[in-house]
């Protein structure tokens, strides 16, 4: 039946349903104790270079959990550019931990996307395409998953060695990826917090593809939050995040 199946939608769907059997195969869908960090407004300084230019600018994240639910609303200004990132991760706590029901991104010069987690007929889909995921249980989105890393830090400090690694199934614009965070080590960072002792997490693409570099800074001594953020590729481009204040709520 799947082999009609197969041959009855032509080629560019059959590949998308053998790259989405092969990303659920290696899901890692695996409950974890998690302790979600509690809710806060952060504010970051921000520097980039994109298309050559050096920009600075200020990035809001108001970080919500309660009721068996959390949000995570993420906005970025850049000098000049004004506002390069609208994003939102909203959902449920369950076993798992965080478990988004949406996920909505809005880009400099490109159009919004939204991402959909049907939990009741366990699929993942998108509106801008056709593409879909099955529901295993513990998918992440790109709003959300350095909030679960977080929460599982928290749940088991002792377990996060350097050279462990953490995986989570990550939901993102169109397509969804497992990334993979490896721990680095302890670090002291300079922050508008002052000098601040962390744990640094580095998820790079895979060793056969190219693509974003995110590395992940928490701080234990602050609730595990996330205090630095920084996005880069192959091609010297790159977006830094670095604390500036942090107010619980």
């Amino acid at each position: 039946m799947q082999g009609k199946t197969i041959t009855l939608l032509g080629t560019g769907a059959a590949l998308a349903l053998v790259l989405a059997g092969a990303l659920a195969a290696e899901h890692p869908a695996q409950k974890r104790a998690v302790d979600l960090p509690p809710s806060a407004d952060l504010t970051y300084r921000i520097e980039a270079r994109q298309k050559g230019i050096t920009l600075g600018g200020e990035a809001l994240v108001a970080w919500r959990v309660g009721g068996g639910k959390f949000s995570a609303i993420n906005v970025s200004k850049a000098q000049i550019l004004g506002k390069i990132l609208d994003n939102r991760s909203e959902g449920v706590i369950d076993d798992y931990g965080l478990a988004p029901a949406r996920f909505h991104e809005k880009r400099f010069r490109k159009e919004a996307t939204t991402a959909n987690f049907d939990r009741a007929a366990k699929v993942i889909s998108f509106d801008n395409d056709k593409t879909t995921y099955p529901i295993l249980g513990g998918e992440q989105d790109r709003g959300s998953a350095q909030w679960q890393l977080a929460a599982v830090a928290r749940a088991a400090p002792e377990k996060l060695v350097p050279g462990s690694e953490w995986k989570f199934f990550v939901v993102g614009r169109r397509d969804a990826e497992v990334w993979t965070f490896k721990v680095v080590k302890r670090e002291t960072i300079k922050t508008g917090m002052g000098n601040l002792t962390v744990l640094h997490f580095s998820k790079a693409p895979p060793p056969d593809q190219k693509g974003q570099r995110l590395d992940l800074w928490l701080a234990p001594a602050h609730e595990w939050y996330p205090v630095k953020l920084r996005f880069s590729d192959d091609e010297g481009e790159f977006v830094e995040q670095t604390i500036e204040k942090i107010v619980k709520k």
